[in-house]
């Protein structure tokens, strides 16, 4: 009986948290918050407390990761509504579609185990989606990422950063069968770095760094052979330079890190404020609405953990640091505690990658690191992002799950 109300506890506070949140708005916003917005906004707390519920009920695996996404998910829709009511709307449905989508992805991986044979088929998916972007894809802030589709727009990496994962899982999981193929390691690497040129030629490099850190991390573990991992790290070198010479945005934005304040009034000002928020706000932050994240240019996507440090306080941004620090803690754990290798280093994957990026973002707008234009998952205001995290995670939640690998299927049929 303990162990059941223990267990029901952190969902219960999660719900007291959410509620609170809303209630905030509505002493921020006065009488001018709408019903429809009140609904829909209650609506979704309801909706991820029964989530939540309804998880603990279908699966045997990790019932944490979901609570500690879902906390991320409030902070950021708190703040993105007090900054722009029209994207905190737009935001909530994105988020309720990303619920939907994370238990279809649970349930389809759970149905089909087939997912460990299909590596030319992750291929042909990431290289279309490429052409696709080169084709169609729509230049903003300097990168060309973006497919508009009528008033919908989203960003193909995000769809290829899953299909990277599942190419490398489905690789290292058959390296057997691969090694019948001469230089096979070197042949990955030539995959993997003609999508990091890709980016590279979308002067996306933000997401080029993701690609690279989650080939680097994963190569380091499974590859038997050591000897890529040593050219891996002095090409990084060379592109990193390479990028540094070719690319001006790669320039300036390394010139503003050294040096923003000599860049205050133009490549430097969007860092510079984000660190005068973050000062501004103290340890508990100025309040809702008490603060000024409008200041900072495109504050709701790369900028949205220096308002929430501003207005709800280091305090809070700290607790945003520890809960991804949680979360990617219980990535490793589930990948560690997996017997099947897929779906092993499916979870190794997906944890270095929200890892990586929130470090990131996080590192770029308190100038520990150069600026990317990367958003901090589930937090960050964006379609795109929303709901292939969301995606992710139901990958995640499949992989916290006890699964036979094939050898032992096998075995157990003899």
């Amino acid at each position: 009986m303990n162990k059941r109300i223990l267990s029901r506890s952190p969902r219960n506070l999660l719900f007291f948290f959410q509620a609170l949140g809303l209630l905030l708005l509505l002493i921020y916003k006065g009488k001018a918050i709408d019903k429809l917005t009140l609904a829909t906004a209650g609506g979704l707390v309801l909706v991820i407390y029964l989530s939540n519920l309804l998880l603990t009920k279908i699966t045997s695996g990790d019932n944490y990761i979901f609570l500690i996404t879902t906390m991320l998910v409030s902070i950021g829709i708190i703040m993105i509504y007090r900054i722009n009511e029209g994207l905190g709307i737009k935001q909530l449905l994105w988020i309720s579609m990303g619920i939907v989508l994370f238990f279809l992805t649970y349930f389809i991986l759970k149905k089909i185990r087939i997912w460990e044979n299909l590596t030319y088929l992750y291929l042909i998916g990431a290289y279309l989606l490429f052409f696709v972007t080169f084709v169609f894809g729509d230049r903003r802030h300097g990168a060309i990422n973006w497919i508009n589709i009528g008033q919908f727009s989203f960003q193909p990496s995000e769809i290829i950063k899953i299909l990277l994962i599942f190419i490398l899982s489905s690789y290292y999981s058959n390296k057997d069968r691969w090694k019948e193929i001469k230089n096979s390691s070197y042949y990955l690497m030539g995959v993997i770095y003609s999508f990091i040129f890709l980016l590279f030629l979308q002067k996306d490099l933000g997401t080029a760094l993701v690609f690279y850190a989650i080939f680097i991390a994963i190569q380091f573990i499974y590859e038997d052979d050591k000897k890529p991992i040593l050219i891996n790290i002095g090409l990084f070198v060379i592109f990193g330079l390479l990028g540094y010479s070719l690319f001006d945005h790669v320039k300036i934005r390394f010139q503003a890190w050294l040096n923003p304040w000599k860049y205050i009034e133009r490549q430097g000002y969007q860092i510079t404020q984000s660190l005068f928020a973050i000062a501004e706000g103290g340890f508990f932050g100025k309040g809702l609405g008490l603060g000024h994240p409008d200041f900072i240019p495109v504050v709701y996507t790369d900028f949205i953990f220096s308002a929430i440090c501003e207005e709800m306080g280091i305090f809070t941004g700290i607790g945003i640091i520890m809960l991804f620090m949680i979360f990617v803690y219980r990535g490793f754990k589930i990948a560690i505690s997996q017997d099947n290798k897929f779906y092993r280093i499916l979870a190794l994957g997906i944890s270095i990658l929200f890892g990586v990026q929130s470090f990131i973002i996080l590192g770029g707008v308190i100038r520990m690191i150069p600026l990317t234009g990367l958003t901090l998952p589930f937090i960050s205001y964006g379609g795109s992002s929303i709901l292939s995290s969301f995606v992710a995670l139901g990958i995640l939640q499949i992989c916290s799950e006890e699964i036979k690998s094939k050898e032992d299927l096998d075995e157990a049929g003899d």
